[in-house]
């Protein structure tokens, strides 16, 4: 099981080439090719996402990235610092319709997926299939 971590200052500028490493990994562990659009949407949310918490919270900590590649499936773990997820219930049109909008997008982009806190913030875990490795390789 091969994990690439990459991590970086929660800064929006940084979202693409997050999204850029993951489509990347993905192609090499073996994702099919027809998903890496949806793949790369979804983990621009995701960082997206992390960097607003850690803005709206006034937090210095970095985005993480994991990308891990499994036997049958490839795994990403987005990972904010921003503390522990709050209470909904702004106003409309506020920060929490924000977030509720991302993560609709990811849960219509991605059919694995998983959010969950983690030690210091949010943790959102997506997965995709992998194809089996062809014996040509």
């Amino acid at each position: 099981m091969a994990t690439v971590e990459l991590r970086f200052s929660a800064l929006p500028e940084h979202v693409r080439t997050a999204r850029l490493v993951a489509a990347a990994v993905a192609r090499r562990a073996g994702v099919d090719e027809s998903v890496l659009d949806e793949l790369r949407l979804a983990v621009g949310e995701a960082c997206s996402r992390a960097v607003a918490l850690h803005q709206r919270n006034g937090v210095d900590g970095a985005v993480r990235v994991a990308l891990t590649e499994q036997e049958k499936r490839f795994l990403i773990e987005v990972a904010d610092e921003a503390g522990p997820a709050q209470a909904a219930g702004g106003a409309a049109g506020g920060p929490e319709d924000e977030d509720a909008l991302g993560l609709a997008v990811i849960t219509g982009l991605v059919e694995d997926v998983e959010v969950g806190n983690g030690a210091d913030g949010g943790v959102i875990r997506m997965s995709w299939a992998v194809a089996p490795a062809s014996d040509d390789d």
